[in-house]
Order: structure tokens, then sequence, then C-alpha cells
């Protein structure tokens, strides 16, 4: 499976946990050095499984807010602790 955005792969993996309606990725899997921490906004801190989101930046253009991942998972997010799962522009398939 891959996750592409204006033809670049941004994550290539056969290792893949989809989780309400999201696939996410292995880190790994991910081009990290294309990934910019964005900050965190008032939803985000209220977030009870730790998220962060990343602008996707490549070539110079960014991306705001196109890939996330939780760092402190409840239970129930537990099995995705740490990937990155995609939205917006990133076409997953």
């Amino acid at each position: 499976m891959k996750a592409i955005l204006e033809g670049h792969v941004i994550a290539e993996s056969n290792d893949i946990i989809e989780n309400d309606g999201y696939r996410y990725f292995p880190r790994s899997a991910v081009r990290m050095e294309w990934l910019e921490t964005s900050p965190k906004t008032a939803s985000d801190l209220e977030c009870p499984h730790g998220v962060q989101f990343y602008d996707v930046v490549i070539e110079g253009t960014r991306h705001p807010r196109a890939a996330w991942s939780y760092e402190a998972p409840r239970p129930t997010k537990q099995h995705i602790d740490r990937r990155l799962g995609f939205w917006e522009d990133v076409e997953v398939g």
C-alpha cells in the first residue's frame, strides 16, 4: 500500500493497520524527512490519545496537517501507537 501526494510516494508498506476508516503506516515506511511537526491546536490538546499532526513538505510546497499520529494512545488505539495516518490531499491505496 502507498500514500501518494502529487505523484510523490510518502509511505509504502504491506504492514498496514486500518482503524476508523484510516490506514496507518509504520514510521519506518514513511519519508519522515518530508514531515514537519505542526503546532498543536486547542482541539489537538483535547485529544485523549495525544495526537500530533504533521505538515507534509515536498519541493517547497507545504500541505498543512496532512499526516498525524497518536503519541499517547489510550487502550482503544494502542495498536496504532506512533504509526502515521494521512488524509486530505494524500491518496492512500
